[in-house]
């Protein structure tokens, strides 16, 4: 399979599209050192939210790297943020500026398209038809779009980030209410800070499936990793630092079908 799909009952589905760490053998041949160690992955995202089988939401976690191909980048690949540094649909570079490929062997047009069909369409024709199967259950539904990043990464924002990282494309991929509910949520506890449409206003994901006239509500959250795991290699998972973090992220999500469901 070419993703992790479980099928829920409630009206939430939460993709990580960034939580694979497969590369085919093909392309791992042509790859530097630096991205085998695969650093920009969202480790351990499946084991963090790991209460949502208990909650009844549907989940969706790919398989593949996104030095594969990133699932959440457009297919023609605009850039997300016009005029600022960020990473494409196969990325030729880590967040380090560090190069993926050895000397020459960077995908062409032809790998690229390839690629779209072989890895990307899959995961994409499993969150539509998720999203149409939980809209025809429930009239509505929450997509959220679950992320975590390095706490510190100089190429894209200074200093340190924010612990959770809202983006909702300036408020147009949800109904306000949502995003009331959830940031409401995070805002009322004061251990962790909080942002919302900063430096990450939501992804591809988030701003081509969230359409609120037609009932989808998207949600992206960026959360530093240094909240569950290591941040440096070998990127251990911290069940004790997790333990923290954990009960707000299930009122979070919580707050988001309590939402929907009113």
């Amino acid at each position: 399979m070419d993703f992790d799909f479980k099928a829920g009952s409630i009206p939430l589905l939460v993709s990580m599209p960034h939580v694979g760490t497969d590369i085919p053998d093909d392309i791992a041949a042509r790859l530097s050192a630096d991205a085998l160690a695969r650093p920009d992955t969202d480790w351990h995202l499946a084991q963090l939210y790991g209460f949502l089988g208990e909650m009844g939401a549907s989940t969706l976690a790919a398989r593949w790297s996104r030095y594969v191909i990133d699932l959440n980048r457009p297919p023609e690949d605009t850039n997300l943020y016009p005029g600022m540094d960020t990473t494409g649909l196969c990325p030729l570079d880590t967040f380090a500026s560090t190069a993926l490929y050895l000397e020459g062997q960077a995908p062409d047009e032809h790998d690229v398209r390839g690629r779209l069909v072989r890895y990307w369409q899959p995961y994409h024709r499993q969150l539509r038809s998720e999203i149409d199967r939980l809209l025809a259950l429930h009239g509505k539904v929450v997509l959220w779009d679950a992320h975590s990043i390095a706490s510190v990464v100089p190429r894209f924002f200074e200093g340190r980030l924010p612990d959770l990282n809202f983006g909702s494309a300036q408020g147009t991929s949800c109904a306000p209410g949502l995003e009331q509910a959830v940031v409401g949520v995070a805002r009322a506890q004061e251990r962790f800070s909080v942002a919302v449409n900063g430096r990450f206003k939501g992804g591809y994901i988030t701003r081509h499936y969230g359409q609120p006239d037609a009932h989808v509500h998207a949600i992206q959250l960026e959360m530093c990793q240094v909240l569950y795991m290591d941040e440096s290699a070998p990127f251990a998972y911290r069940p004790q630092v997790a333990a923290e973090v954990q009960p707000l992220l299930r009122k979070l999500t919580e707050a988001a079908v309590g939402w929907v469901r009113a």
